[in-house]
C-alpha cells in the first residue's frame, strides 16, 4: 500500500496547481507568459488610425518589400503579433519584408469614433497607401484578415490599384449571400440585415464585449470545447503556456467595439445588396467596383471556414474578372488562418513567398495555385459537413449541429419559392393600393415621390452620375433650391415651361423642380423640329443647359440657364433676358404665400412629351395619373426594390425614360444611373461600377451592344432585366443570349390615356403581354383600318374583337382622365372607352400583340396588311438584324414593302423568305422584299420609315424579291417587274 501516498501526492500536487493557475487567470485575465509584442514605432497617427511599422530601426532598408496588414473592424491591430515567434509580423520580417499594421483603436476611446463610417475606414486605407509608399519608395503589398480584406478589396478598387503591388486576404468574402455564416439563407438574412441597417445600428453601437459574444456564439460548441480544454488542462501550465496569448487574445484582449454607422453601411452595401459583387458601392460619394481590380490577388481560404465560407472567398473570382487570381487553401476555421499553429506553419511563410514571388525576389510558393471559377449548387456553402466534424474531433454535439443544419437547408429549399413570391407581394401590393387610391383630387407627382422618399431615407442614393452618387436629401435640396429660382423667375403653378437639357443632374433636377413647383414641364428634343415641338407645347420659357443656350436663344422666348458645372461661359446675347438660375442665391429668396410644395393633383396636367405619328410630330400630354401609373406599374412589373439601380442610356426627353425608368426607380425606391449616351465602352464600366441590375432601352438601342463584336462585358454581370418598348423579336432574343440569364421586360403604354401591357413572363418574344394590375381594363374594337371605322354590332353597339381578331385598342376611361376627350356609348350605354393608336390582337391565352399604328396600315387592294407581323417573322430569322415594313403607292392602292439589314457575313434566299412568312395568310405577305446595307435611324433608335417610303419602288436585283401569290412563291424582282408595276400605278393615276 505504499504507492497511496504517492498517488496523493500527486493528487495534491494537481489540485494545487489548479488552484495557483485558476487564481492567476481570475486575477491577471490569464497565465504570465512572460512573452513580449514585436517592437513597432507609431509613424503615423490621425483621428481615422495609427499606423505601427514594425522593427522600423531594421526595416530601413528599401529592399525590403513593405505589406500593410489591415485588422478587421471588430479586432485589435494585435491579431497580427498574437505572439512575435508565431505571429505575421514575427515571420514576415524574418522573411525579409517590411511589415506595417494598421491600428483603428476602439471606436469607445477615439474622439469621434461612435460615427465612424465604413467610407471612413476605406479613406483610411487609402491615404495610408499613399502615406507607406511616400515612406518607403516602393508599390504596397495591401493584406487583411476577413472583414479587413473586404476592406483592402474596397480601397484598392477605388484607388484603382495605383501603387498597389499586391492584395491579399485572409478568409475575406466577396460573394456574401451565396455563402452567409453557417448556412443562413440569403433571402432571410438579407431582409434582416436590412432591418438592423435601418432601425437598430442608427441608433445603436456594438461594444467589444459585444462583438467577442457575438463570434463565441457563431460556434457555441467549439467555444464551449476550447474552455472546457483549458480548465482540464489548468493544472498543467507547461502545456497551456505555448497556446496561452492565442487563448487570452480570442477569450478576451483581441476585441473592440464597432460603430453603428460603420456596421449599418456594411449591412446595407455587402449583405443586403451584395455589392461586392455586382458593384455600385459608394465610398464618400464615387461609385466603385471590385471589376475595376487589376493587381495580383491571393485568397487565403479556410476549407473548414464557417464565417468566411470558401464559396463566398472565391467570389472574388467572378467579382474581379480581370485580375489575376489565386489562392491558397488550409484546414483551418477562420480564426485559425491568420493566428495559430497553421497560420504560423502556413498562412505567414506562404505571404512572405507570395511577396517575394511578386517582387521578382524567389519562386512562386509551391501552395499557391490560380483561382478557378468553378460554379457550385446554390445550397453548397464550399464546408462539409464532414470537414465540419473532422476539424472538431467529431463531438456528437457538433453533428447533431450538422445534421440540424442540414435538415434546415433542405427546409430553406423548399419553401424559398414561397418567400421570394411572398417578398415579391409585399412589394407588389402597397403600389397597387396606392394606385388604387388615386382620385382626380389626389395630390400625387414625381416631386412629391422624391420628397417621401427624402423623408424615409435621406441617407440612402437617389442617382447616379459620372461615377458619382448623389443622396435622397442632396437631391430634394437641390430641387427645393431650383424652385425658389423658378419662382424668382416668374414660373408659377400651371406654367408650361420647355426643358431643353442633355442627360445630366440638373436636367433631372428641372424636371423634379416644375413638378414641385406644380407647373408643366415640356421635355423637348434638341433636334431640327424644336420650334414646332415649341410651338405645339405652348411653353413660354425654356430652361436650359449651357450646351442649349444658343438653340433656346433662338427660339424667341424667355430662357432660364441651368446647370453645366462650376467652370462655365455663358455665351449670351446682350440684353437677350436670359436668367442664369445659378446666380440666384435660394437663402435670399422670400417664398410667396401661394407657394405649396408638391401641389399637383392627379388630373392635372404635369408633363408634355414629343412623338411621330404618319410623319408629323405631336405633342402628348401626360397627367400626373398617368406618370403614377407607368411609374408604379413599372416598379410592380419589373420588381424593382432598394436593391436596384435602374441605368438609363436613353435620353431624357423620350417618354420610355420618364414615365418607365425614371418613374418605376423612383417609385421602386431603386437607384437612378444616367449616363452620357450609348456607348459600349462606357455601358461596360458603368453596368460594373454602378452595380447595374436593371436596363432600360428603347426600340433598337441594344443593337450597338449584342451586334458590336469589339463589345464584351467583361467577367459575370449583375444585370437581371432589360425594360423597355419596341425591341424587335430578333434582337431580343439576341439580347437574351447575350446578356444570359438576363430577361427581357417588354412594355406597351399609351401616352395619353391609362393603358399598361407589359410581357412580364417573357415566354413570348414579340407579345406586349397583358394589362397590369392597377391599370385600366383594356378592349379590342373591332375596326376597319382603311375606312378608320367601328365595326357595330345589331345593337348599333361597337362589336368587341374575338380572339386572334385585329381591331383598336381602347382603355376604360378613369375618373383622372377628364382631359383626354373619353368616347362614350362605345360596348354599352354610358361607358367610357380612351381610344389608342394602334390595333392589336388578342390570342388564346390572353397575352396582347401590336398589329400595326393606325396611320401606318398598307392600304393594299386585297385589304389590309399590317406590317408588324411581317417584321416579327422576318426577325425570327437568324441571319436578319432588323426589319422595317412599310407601304409603296401605287396609284390609289399601296403595295407592302419590307427591307432588311442582315447580321455581318448574312445572306438571304427566297426559300428563307418562305419559310419566315409560312404562318402569316398569303393576304399578310409583304409584295415586296429587299435588302439594305443601312436603315435609317432615330435619336431614339427608331427606325425611320419616312426616307424609305418616299424612295419608291425597291431597286432590282439579287437581292430584292417580289410575291408571286399564283405560285406562293418569292421571286427575285426584275427590272420588267418594277417597269410593269410603275407602269400599273401610272395607269391607275390616269385611270
Amino acid at each position: 500500500m505504499g504507492w497511496y501516498p504517492e498517488i496523493l501526492n500527486g493528487s495534491v500536487r494537481r489540485v494545487v496547481a489548479t488552484a495557483q493557475n485558476g487564481l492567476e487567470v481570475m486575477r491577471l485575465g490569464g497565465l504570465e507568459t512572460e512573452a513580449q509584442p514585436s517592437e513597432f514605432r507609431v509613424v503615423e497617427r490621425e483621428p481615422m488610425y495609427r499606423l505601427r511599422r514594425y522593427f522600423a530601426d531594421e526595416t530601413a532598408d528599401l529592399a525590403r518589400p513593405p505589406i500593410v496588414l489591415v485588422p478587421p473592424m471588430m479586432m485589435s491591430a494585435d491579431v497580427y503579433d498574437v505572439t512575435q515567434e508565431q505571429g505575421a509580423v514575427g515571420v514576415l520580417h524574418r522573411m525579409g519584408l517590411d511589415p506595417w499594421v494598421v491600428d483603428f483603436g476602439s471606436p469607445a476611446t477615439e474622439a469621434g469614433g461612435w460615427d465612424r463610417t465604413l467610407a471612413d475606414h476605406i479613406l483610411a486605407i487609402d491615404d495610408i497607401i499613399d502615406r507607406v509608399h511616400a515612406h518607403t519608395g516602393r508599390d504596397v503589398h495591401l493584406a487583411g484578415y476577413s472583414q479587413g480584406g473586404m476592406f483592402c478589396y474596397q480601397a484598392a478598387a477605388y484607388r484603382q490599384c495605383r501603387n498597389i503591388a499586391s492584395l491579399i486576404t485572409f478568409g475575406a468574402p466577396v460573394d456574401t449571400l451565396a455563402a452567409l455564416p453557417f448556412g443562413i439563407p440569403g433571402d432571410i438574412a438579407a431582409p434582416a440585415a436590412d432591418f438592423l441597417a435601418d432601425h437598430v445600428f442608427t441608433r445603436l453601437s456594438i461594444a467589444g464585449w459585444m462583438a467577442r459574444t457575438g463570434f463565441q456564439l457563431l460556434d457555441p460548441v467549439k467555444t464551449a470545447k476550447s474552455r472546457l480544454d483549458f480548465l482540464r488542462q489548468l493544472h498543467d501550465r507547461e502545456a497551456l503556456l505555448p497556446r496561452e496569448q492565442q487563448r487570452r487574445f480570442l477569450a478576451t484582449e483581441g476585441w473592440v467595439a464597432w460603430s453603428g454607422p460603420a456596421v449599418a453601411e456594411l449591412l446595407k452595401q455587402f449583405v443586403v445588396h451584395n455589392r461586392m459583387m455586382s458593384g455600385g458601392f459608394v465610398i464618400g460619394d464615387r461609385m466603385v467596383t471590385l471589376a475595376e481590380l487589376t493587381c495580383p490577388i491571393l485568397a487565403f481560404v479556410g476549407e473548414v471556414d464557417d464565417i468566411g465560407q470558401p464559396v463566398a472567398v472565391r467570389g472574388i473570382r467572378k467579382a474581379a474578372p480581370k485580375a489575376e487570381i489565386f489562392e491558397s487553401t488550409l484546414r483551418a476555421g477562420h480564426f485559425g488562418l491568420v493566428v495559430g499553429s497553421h497560420a504560423a506553419s502556413h498562412t505567414w511563410p506562404t505571404t512572405g513567398e507570395w511577396v517575394r514571388w511578386r517582387d521578382g525576389l524567389g519562386p512562386r510558393p509551391a501552395s499557391v495555385e490560380e483561382m478557378s471559377c468553378v460554379e457550385q449548387p446554390a445550397d453548397e456553402t464550399g464546408v462539409s459537413v464532414s470537414d465540419r466534424i473532422l476539424h472538431t474531433g467529431a463531438s456528437i454535439a457538433e453533428v447533431g449541429v450538422g445534421i440540424a443544419r442540414g435538415v434546415l437547408d433542405v427546409t430553406a429549399q423548399t419553401v424559398r419559392g414561397t418567400r421570394e413570391l411572398s417578398a415579391e407581394a409585399a412589394r407588389a401590393l402597397p403600389r397597387l393600393a396606392r394606385l388604387g387610391q388615386i382620385q382626380m383630387q389626389t395630390t400625387i407627382s414625381m416631386g412629391r415621390l422624391l420628397a417621401e422618399a427624402g423623408a424615409k431615407s435621406p441617407n440612402a442614393e437617389c442617382f447616379l452620375f459620372d461615377d458619382r452618387a448623389h443622396t435622397n436629401a442632396a437631391v430634394n435640396t437641390r430641387i427645393d433650391n431650383v424652385v425658389r429660382g423658378l419662382i424668382v423667375s416668374g414660373i408659377r403653378p400651371a406654367a408650361r415651361v420647355g426643358v431643353l437639357m442633355e442627360t445630366r443632374p440638373s436636367a433631372l433636377t428641372a424636371i423634379a423642380a416644375l413638378s414641385r413647383l406644380g407647373a408643366v414641364a415640356a421635355l423637348l428634343p434638341p433636334t431640327e423640329e424644336l420650334a414646332e415641338a415649341v410651338r405645339l407645347s405652348g411653353v413660354g420659357t425654356v430652361i436650359c443647359d449651357p450646351d442649349n443656350l444658343a438653340a433656346a436663344e433662338s427660339l424667341g422666348i424667355r430662357v432660364l440657364v441651368l446647370g453645366g458645372g462650376e467652370s462655365r461661359l455663358l455665351n449670351t446675347e446682350p440684353d437677350s433676358g436670359t436668367i442664369d438660375l445659378e446666380q440666384i442665391e435660394p437663402s435670399e429668396v422670400r417664398l410667396p404665400a401661394w407657394y405649396q410644395p408638391n401641389p399637383g393633383r392627379a388630373n392635372e396636367l404635369a408633363f408634355i412629351l414629343f412623338g411621330r405619328s404618319g410623319g408629323r410630330m405631336e405633342a402628348k400630354r401626360v397627367t400626373n395619373y398617368r406618370w403614377a401609373l407607368s411609374a408604379f406599374g413599372t416598379a410592380t412589373a419589373a420588381n424593382l426594390g432598394r436593391g436596384d439601380t435602374v441605368y438609363s442610356i436613353a435620353p431624357l426627353y423620350h417618354s420610355s425614360v420618364l414615365l418607365a425608368t425614371l418613374g418605376g426607380a423612383i417609385a421602386g425606391g431603386a437607384r437612378i444611373a444616367l449616363s452620357r449616351g450609348l456607348d459600349p465602352e462606357r455601358f461596360e464600366a458603368e453596368v460594373h461600377r454602378y452595380g447595374v441590375t436593371v436596363v432600360a432601352y428603347t426600340w433598337t438601342m441594344m443593337r450597338e451592344l449584342v451586334d458590336n463584336p469589339d463589345f464584351g462585358l467583361a467577367g459575370a454581370h449583375s444585370i437581371r432585366l432589360f425594360v423597355g418598348s419596341g425591341m424587335p423579336v430578333g434582337l431580343w432574343q439576341r439580347t437574351m443570349k447575350r446578356f444570359a440569364p438576363a430577361q427581357v421586360l417588354e412594355f406597351y403604354a399609351s401616352t395619353e390615356g391609362a393603358v399598361v401591357l407589359a410581357n412580364v413572363s417573357g415566354a413570348k418574344p414579340g407579345s406586349k403581354g397583358r394589362p397590369l394590375p392597377g391599370s385600366t381594363p383594356v378592349r379590342i374594337a373591332a375596326f376597319d383600318p382603311i375606312a378608320g371605322t367601328y365595326l357595330e354590332d345589331e345593337h348599333g353597339l361597337v362589336r368587341e374583337c374575338g380572339p386572334g381578331e385585329v381591331g383598336l385598342l381602347l382603355g376604360q376611361a378613369t375618373s383622372t382622365e377628364s382631359l383626354n376627350g373619353a368616347q362614350r356609348g362605345v360596348f354599352a350605354a354610358g361607358d367610357a372607352w380612351v381610344p389608342t393608336e394602334h390595333l392589336f390582337r388578342r390570342d388564346g391565352d390572353g397575352d396582347y400583340w401590336m398589329m400595326d399604328d393606325r396611320v401606318t396600315v398598307v392600304r393594299a387592294a386585297r385589304g389590309p396588311v399590317f406590317n408588324q407581323p411581317i417584321v416579327d417573322a422576318l426577325g425570327r430569322l437568324d441571319q436578319v438584324d432588323v426589319s422595317l415594313a412599310y407601304s409603296v403607292p401605287i396609284g390609289t392602292e399601296e403595295l407592302s414593302a419590307v427591307a432588311v439589314r442582315l447580321l455581318p457575313g448574312a445572306s438571304l434566299t427566297a426559300v428563307d423568305l418562305a419559310d419566315a412568312f409560312a404562318e402569316l395568310g398569303s393576304g399578310q405577305r409583304p409584295d415586296l422584299v429587299h435588302v439594305r446595307a443601312d436603315i435609317p435611324i432615330s435619336n431614339s433608335y427608331r427606325l425611320r420609315r419616312t426616307e424609305i417610303r418616299t424612295a419608291g419602288l425597291p431597286k432590282p436585283g439579287p437581292r430584292s424579291w417580289y410575291y408571286d401569290a399564283e405560285t406562293d412563291k418569292y421571286r427575285r424582282l426584275t427590272r420588267a417587274m418594277v417597269t410593269e408595276l410603275t407602269a400599273r400605278g401610272s395607269a391607275a393615276l390616269t385611270g
